[in-house]
This record gives C-alpha cells, sequence and structure tokens, in this order.
C-alpha cells in the first residue's frame, strides 16, 4: 500500500452520491465521496455508518431527532440499525468507511457502486 492523497482521489469524479473505495483497511473499505442535496433515509442493519467531512458541510438528519451539523474536521458516527439520512446544501467531501459489501443505501438492490479509483 502506497500513500492516498484525498484530494487527488476527489478530484477524479464530479458525481454526488457515488462513493469511490480509494483504500482497503481490515476488511473495510475507505471512501471519498461528494455530497450534496439529500440522500434518501435508511439505515444499516449490520453496521455503524461512519462519516468524516473533509471539505464544506453535512447535515446528518435522524429519525425524530433534530439535524445536526457536521463541518469539516468532525466525524459522525451513526450506531446499528438507526435511520439517517445525510444531506449537504453546497457540495460536501466525506471519507466513508465500511465493511466490504454494505450497500450505501442499506439494500443491495438500490446500492450505488463503488468503484475503485
Amino acid at each position: 500500500m502506497s500513500r492516498v492523497n484525498l484530494a487527488e482521489k476527489l478530484a477524479l469524479f464530479s458525481s454526488h452520491w457515488d462513493p469511490h473505495v480509494v483504500a482497503d483497511y481490515n476488511g473495510n473499505d475507505v471512501m471519498v465521496v461528494k455530497f450534496k442535496g439529500s440522500f434518501p433515509f435508511h439505515h444499516h442493519p449490520e453496521t455503524d455508518d461512519f462519516f468524516l467531512v473533509l471539505e464544506g458541510e453535512m447535515i446528518m438528519d435522524i429519525e425524530g431527532q433534530e439535524p445536526e451539523v457536521v463541518r469539516a474536521g468532525e466525524l459522525y458516527i451513526v450506531p446499528t440499525g438507526v435511520t439517517h439520512r445525510p444531506r449537504a446544501e453546497a457540495e460536501c467531501k466525506v471519507l466513508l468507511i465500511e465493511p466490504k459489501g454494505v450497500p450505501n443505501t442499506g439494500d443491495a438492490a438500490t446500492a450505488a457502486a463503488k468503484p475503485r479509483i
């Protein structure tokens, strides 16, 4: 494994809600993604959901709670089974860590592909 420059990897694509794998870590995919607008509410029945905001700000909606703003340099972990929705008014760049094979929507039928870049 060599160094991974996250800014360089993020510059390779312009799509939103389209995670790209940049590294593997203990059976997990380390991914970068750009958010803009709202992702659907969903949950992950078998794993927590890890978000580290690299640039911009993300709003995390948790069902039944007030939204939380997560700014650059902050991370947010959604516990297993909690229904949530990330969103961003302006483009936001985020690092995600998930176990390999976990669909980003919590449902394999609606999940985005996770290409390696």
